[in-house]
């Protein structure tokens, strides 16, 4: 149960919600408790007016009266209890899934890389839900138990304290069971959900791909995968639903045992005189309501042990710390950039003893001035420029912005003077002008179409319905793949940023429109430092400064004449696409 200590927080968020949710379990078991009692003396009253042929209907009317009194008064009680408690586990229940969230965005990219997305959705719904379980009903549950129970036998043994000790033997068996089955419904539960993210990760999996399963007809292979893991879950919850069935015909049996001792030993005492029947109906009644606060126990157990199972799996990610963030040696009074940059001796690997993506790579990059940088695939041409913006640290040099190391550079106001278009582009299920729009607060309609006419965006944006409002499927599905390149760009071009960089960017456009968006651009681009990364020479040849890296070092660098002059690696990749563009002209 120790996970659940962790929720301390939230719950002293609602502290008052909560007091005043006890408050009302008090006020509900007192009135329930008492009902009893009145049909106890009920039927006394009936006997002894029925002995005496002297019965009044109206002192059976007064009991009545009472006893439907206190159930209207307890039922209010319990209503308010519910709009307490479980309301706050409610708003607990929201405070967690969006602080999760808020969590899992400040966490570096390689922790995305080593974590399915479908893990991270069966910690966002059903790990929350079964927390949020442990909160409402784990309140709210154990609270009327108690209350009911230390009243019932407060009451009962008052009334006849042999025959309330003799009831209540099979109490301690009650509590060795559940206490012994609650360790193994919390093993089983943590292997059912273990098992429900395998199985949601690779329902995301197969919808997100679906494109790839239909082109190579494995329809039926993802089918069966699927079957497979579902039949392992349903196993998993059979399993999980074997051991909990077990607790109810236990508690049954158990009270079961307290009914006919308390039958036997109270009808003695009856026929002996020494307890009234009207006692031993109010004895009845009170065991029928600790029936529920045994049944109550056990179902408490079992969620306070999926409570705990499940906040323990959240642990694992609220626990990791954000590799990259802002601490105590950010430098605060930086507020905007300029946009020289410089990388001294960088040396870069994606975790220890892994081989190294960059080594040594020393290089000053003017403020205004645009860079394009060529190489083989593999060649650390990403992993650079995603350091720009601190996607990843440096595994040693540093990496500085107008100066400044950018580790002590506020993230905030890094990455918004940073417009940066990656080499897989990604679109929301959102329209055209709201991913234009998406890093500028409040976009207007004109700063949207200047955006799109620089991406050369524009013409295509007509020919839709809806044009601008026009509503893109899963990840920009409806647009082409240049089409989604280029509204890339024109979100990035669309927040004005100080450092520009192009990840690869018109590698789905054809090479008049590339033209094309390159001669928009250059007006863009003036005044702004520009990274290009590309492996059309067509696309570089402008830039002030064109680097070749190979095998993580730079390897050349110079103007496109220079380059192509000294006859190196540029030289020959600028042959082999002449060749090509005479070959696709003939």
């Amino acid at each position: 149960m120790k996970p659940l200590l962790r929720l301390r927080p939230y719950l002293a968020r609602y502290t008052r919600l909560l007091l005043w949710g006890l408050v009302t379990v008090v006020m509900s078991n007192i009135f329930t408790v008492a009902q009893p009692l009145f049909v106890g003396y009920a039927i006394d009253v009936l006997k002894t007016g029925i002995e005496s042929h002297r019965l009044a209907s109206g002192d059976l009317l007064m009991w009545a009266g009472l006893v439907m009194g206190f159930s209207l008064v307890a039922g209010v009680f319990t209503f308010l209890t519910r709009q307490s408690i479980i309301v706050a586990s409610r708003h607990i229940e929201f405070d967690m899934r969006n602080d999760f969230l808020s969590h899992i965005q400040k966490l570096h990219l390689g922790f995305f890389q080593n974590t399915p997305t479908g893990d991270l959705m069966a910690h966002a719904t059903n790990d929350i839900g079964a927390v949020r379980n442990a909160l409402g009903p784990g309140i709210m549950y154990p609270t009327d138990t108690l209350m009911t129970f230390t009243m019932v036998i407060g009451i009962m043994l008052y009334k006849d304290w042999q025959l309330t000790l003799l009831a209540l033997v099979p109490l301690p068996f009650v509590s060795a069971g559940v206490y012994w089955l609650g360790k193994v419904v919390h093993k089983k539960f943590e292997e059912r959900q273990a098992k429900y993210s395998e199985l949601t990760t690779r329902a995301q999996e197969s919808l997100s791909g679906i494109r790839v399963i239909k082109a190579y007809v494995r329809e039926q292979y993802e089918i069966g995968l699927f079957r497979e893991l579902s039949w392992d879950y349903l196993k998993k919850n059979l399993v999980l639903a074997r051991v909990q069935s077990t607790m109810w015909p236990l508690m049954f049996l158990l009270v079961g045992f307290s009914l006919v001792l308390t039958l036997y030993f109270g009808g003695t005492r009856v026929i002996e005189g020494r307890l009234t029947i009207g006692s031993l109906t109010a004895f009845f009644g009170y065991l029928v309501m600790l029936i529920w606060p045994m049944i109550a126990f056990g179902w408490v157990i079992n969620i306070l042990q999926q409570g705990a199972a499940s906040m323990a799996r959240l642990m694992k990610i609220i626990d990791t710390p954000p590799a990259i963030s802002d601490g105590d040696a950010t430098v605060n009074t930086v507020t905007a950039l300029t946009g020289e940059i410089e990388f001294r001796n960088v040396t870069f690997r994606y975790g220890p003893g892994m081989r190294t993506v960059l080594d040594n790579i020393s290089l000053t990059i003017p403020a205004g001035s645009t860079l394009a940088i060529i190489g083989f695939t593999g060649a650390g041409k990403t992993t650079m420029i995603n350091l720009i913006p601190r996607l990843y640290d440096v595994s040693a040099g540093e990496v500085l912005i107008d100066g400044v190391d950018i580790r002590t550079i506020p993230l905030s106001v890094l990455r918004s003077g940073i417009g940066y278009v990656p080499q897989e582009t990604f679109l929301f299920s959102e329209t055209i002008a709201d991913n234009i729009g998406y890093g500028v607060d409040n976009p207007t309609p004109e700063a949207i179409g200047a955006a799109a006419g620089i991406a050369q965006l524009t013409k295509d944006v007509a020919e839709f319905p809806h044009e601008f409002r026009t509503m893109l499927g899963e990840r920009g599905i409806t647009l082409s793949g240049g089409q989604k390149q280029r509204a890339s760009i024109a979100r990035a071009v669309m927040r004005q940023p100080k450092i520009l960089i192009l990840d690869d960017a018109l590698s789905s456009v054809d090479t008049v429109t590339e033209e094309e968006i390159l001669k928009s651009l250059r007006t863009v681009m003036r005044g702004r430092t520009s990274i290009i990364i590309s492996h059309r020479i067509s696309t570089l040849k402008d830039a002030d400064r064109i680097i070749v890296l190979n095998e993580g070092r730079i390897a050349e660098s110079g103007t496109h004449e220079q380059l192509v002059t000294l006859g190196g690696i540029y030289a020959e990749l600028h042959r082999k696409q002449l060749l090509e563009e005479e070959i696709e002209h003939l």
